[in-house]
Parts: structure tokens; sequence; C-alpha cells
């Protein structure tokens, strides 16, 4: 059996940023479902939007700039769960 993996999203409350999370969660449910533990929203402050799989960011905005490509990310949480 696969192991279950857990990603964590953390964004900017403040700024807006739930519509952009709540669209990577969806795709990222679609795409990997049952081999996720869980997906964990964390609401922050300060322009945050970061992407970790297993503890291990995989984009943060201030780091890659932007909230990043849906794809890339896929593409990133995909290389994680085979790695």
């Amino acid at each position: 059996m696969t192991p279950a993996h857990k990603v964590k999203i953390t964004y900017c409350a403040e700024c807006g940023y739930e519509p952009q999370t709540l669209d990577l969660a969806k795709a990222l449910m679609l795409e990997f479902g049952a081999r996720l533990s869980c997906i964990e929203l964390i609401p922050w402050e300060g322009g945050t939007f970061e992407v970790s799989v297993d503890g291990q960011l995989i984009h943060s905005m201030k780091r890659d700039g932007g909230f990043g490509d849906g794809a890339a990310i896929k593409d990133a949480v995909r290389s994680r769960l085979t790695g």
C-alpha cells in the first residue's frame, strides 16, 4: 500500500487569497485523491502563499514569485509523491 502524503497550503487570508487556495486544493484533490492523507489549509498573513508536501516546501510566493502555475505545482507534488 502506498503511504498517504500530507499537502499544506499556507495563504494570506488578509490578502483575499482564498480563491487561489481553494482552486489549487480542488485540483490536487482531483489529481491525487487517495494518495493524500489530507490537504491542510492554513490562513495566515503577510502576503503568504506556500505549498509543501510532507514538510518539504515546493512553492513559495516570496521565493518563486506569485501564485505559481497550477500545472507546475501539480508536477512538483507528483515528483514528491513518487520520489
